[in-house]
């Protein structure tokens, strides 16, 4: 009979460390209390207090179930093994391998929780993609990235909501700008941040030659209240409108409704055409102009930090962090962390976790 103690004990450990990171003691406390918010009848006067309190305790009841169904899972194969053990029953060796197995693969996806250390890394996170050198394939490109994200945030459950597209001039897309909302949106996909390179056989080249483009992904965390962080004067802002352009459906602006907001002090500029009054895409891109502009802040900060530090940090925004080979060999690869997949075509279908995890490691390890 094999001896499964080893393996038991490992998990035992892994979960008594995952209810410090998780802070289960001070989740217990902290339902009660949203719980009870949940409760008031005047919670909902407020839409945006109502939304927040509800989403902050779905993650609670999320952490609290999901340490409770891994000590559950944990307690059944350590009896199954006593058992196991005390009988001599070989034969369920195979159905207690299975449950450790499981089990430990339940743990190292939730050790990735571990990995989110920011303040933001919870939230919704505002996403920015820009066609670059390329030309045409550039535009493609970009299009091509926007789905990407697209199919990653349905694998994850999270929602994508657009903000501001500029068609391409013959084909693909200018740029786009979006919000993906779901849990741990931004601690994801803060590491996809900079210049995404692709090199493949050119569809818009009649020779058929290699064509190498790039677009640039640009990520923020959206905080739907920055007012006691950022004050934005009405004086610092050139306040646009124009007819929003590209298919919308039923929803498509027939007036002169989009609005882009620009703000004189940086050059920042946002812009919202999805909504269905000029009003509601002023809010909105206001939203994501405060998003930006807290950033930009954080930035500062960090910058202050290495100069005081001596440390030489490259700006991750704008430097090449990964390529998609198409041609002549199939790869994708990171520069920084040295993650790579064969099967672009599973990559470009939003299978992104991999390179997303690698980069947390690795951010960690260069902490």
């Amino acid at each position: 009979m094999q001896d499964f103690t080893p393996r038991l004990d490992a998990l035992r450990r892994r979960l008594d460390e995952a209810a410090g990171y998780l802070r289960i003691d001070d989740l217990v406390s902290q339902r009660g209390s949203l719980e009870a918010e949940m409760a008031d009848p005047d919670l909902w006067n407020d839409q945006e207090r109502g939304r927040r309190v509800q989403q902050e305790l779905s993650g609670v009841i999320e952490d609290l179930d999901l340490h409770a169904d891994l000590a559950a899972r944990l307690e059944d194969a350590e009896t199954l093994a006593e058992l196991a053990a005390e009988e001599g029953d070989d034969s369920l060796e195979d159905e207690i391998e299975g449950a450790l197995a499981d089990l430990e693969e339940r743990m190292d996806a939730l050790e990735l929780r571990s990995l989110f250390s920011g303040e933001y890394d919870a939230g919704d996170a505002v996403c920015h993609i820009q066609s670059g050198a390329g030309g045409t394939d550039a535009q493609d490109w970009a299009e091509m990235l926007l789905r990407m994200y697209s199919r990653w945030a349905e694998k994850r459950a999270f929602s994508l909501e657009p903000v501001a597209v500029s068609e391409g001039t013959e084909a693909g897309l200018s740029s786009a700008e979006f919000i993906i909302r779901g849990r741990y949106a931004y601690g994801l996909l803060q590491g996809e941040r900079g210049v995404h390179r692709l090199v493949r056989i050119s569809p818009f080249n009649k020779e058929a030659k290699r064509q190498t483009a790039f677009a640039s992904l640009h990520v923020v965390p959206f905080v739907e209240d920055v007012g006691d962080e950022i004050q934005i004067e009405e004086g610092d802002l050139r306040i646009d409108t124009y007819r929003s352009s590209g298919a919308g459906g039923q929803h498509v602006n027939v007036t002169d409704s989009a609005v882009r907001i620009t703000h004189l002090p940086t050059g920042l500029v946002t812009s919202c055409q999805n909504e269905r009054s000029q009003h509601q895409n002023k809010d909105r891109a206001m939203q994501m102009l405060a998003a930006k502009l807290l950033d930009l802040e954080r930035q500062k900060r960090e910058e202050e930090l290495a100069a005081v530090s001596g440390e030489q940090r490259d700006v991750d925004f704008g430097s090449q962090i990964r390529s998609y080979v198409l041609q002549p060999y199939q790869m994708v690869k990171d520069l920084r962390t040295e993650h790579e997949v064969g099967d672009v075509e599973r990559i470009l279908d939003g299978d992104l976790d991999g390179f997303m995890e690698a980069y947390l490691r690795w951010a960690r390890a260069g902490a």
